[in-house]
């Protein structure tokens, strides 16, 4: 059974490597939806080549993008054109703890960092963030533990295998990676993020998600 379930992970890789596509991007529209049309400052945690941060733009004041990645930072303002009609945004090369250089937040959103951070520390730290009102959107990774992990990672093979072979129908170029950080296995299963973000953040929404994904939503009172 390991060296079957071997044998399909690498040619799942191999299939990535030929039909390439973001699994984080995936999101971004789900992320747009859980957020206000219109909102003051917006911080994107681990924000990449500036994707996200590009989309919050669009419907906020201010957003600030911080990444612990010097170069992938200079990629994010090498991609944001200055002058737009968008609100600014603004780059900073900073650790996720750290927090943005804007002070409170409207708008937080983390995608494909949380695992990298100490969980309990990362969750207190949005949520000291956070302004009344304001919303936490978080898309995750999390450690396969259950057989209900299990499954939902089963039935993302094929669903990943379709998707990527419809998003690169007609592209000759691979589209260029939002991130260059080496991304390691999550380590906390699904279960304790669970319940670490209903400790920190009440009325914490999490959901498992296809693609080896979790989500998180929290606004806060």
């Amino acid at each position: 059974m390991t060296n079957l379930r071997h044998r399909l992970l690498q040619a799942l890789h191999r299939f990535n490597a030929a039909h390439p596509w973001d699994h984080n991007a995936h999101y971004h529209p789900w992320i747009l939806r859980q957020l206000p049309r219109r909102f003051g400052r917006a911080l994107d945690v681990g924000c990449g080549s500036g994707d996200l941060a590009r989309l919050l733009a669009v419907r906020a004041a201010e957003v600030y993008g911080i990444d612990a990645d010097p170069e992938i930072v200079d990629r994010a303002r090498e991609l944001t054109p200055a002058g737009s009609s968008t609100a600014p945004v603004t780059y900073t090369v900073a650790n996720a703890l750290d927090g943005g250089p804007g002070g409170s937040y409207d708008v937080i959103t983390c995608v494909a960092v949380l695992h990298h951070l100490p969980l309990s520390e990362a969750l207190a730290g949005f949520r000291g963030q956070l302004r009344p009102g304001g919303t936490l959107v978080v898309v995750g990774l999390a450690r396969e533990e259950t057989l209900g992990d299990h499954l939902l990672g089963l039935a993302s093979v094929p669903a990943n295998l379709a998707m990527g072979w419809v998003k690169s129908r007609g592209r000759t170029v691979p589209r260029p990676v939002s991130m260059t950080a080496v991304t390691r296995p999550a380590e906390t299963s699904f279960g304790d993020i669970v319940r670490e973000a209903r400790r920190e953040l009440p009325g914490a929404r999490l959901r498992r998600r296809l693609f080896w994904r979790y989500t998180l939503v929290w606004r806060r009172a």
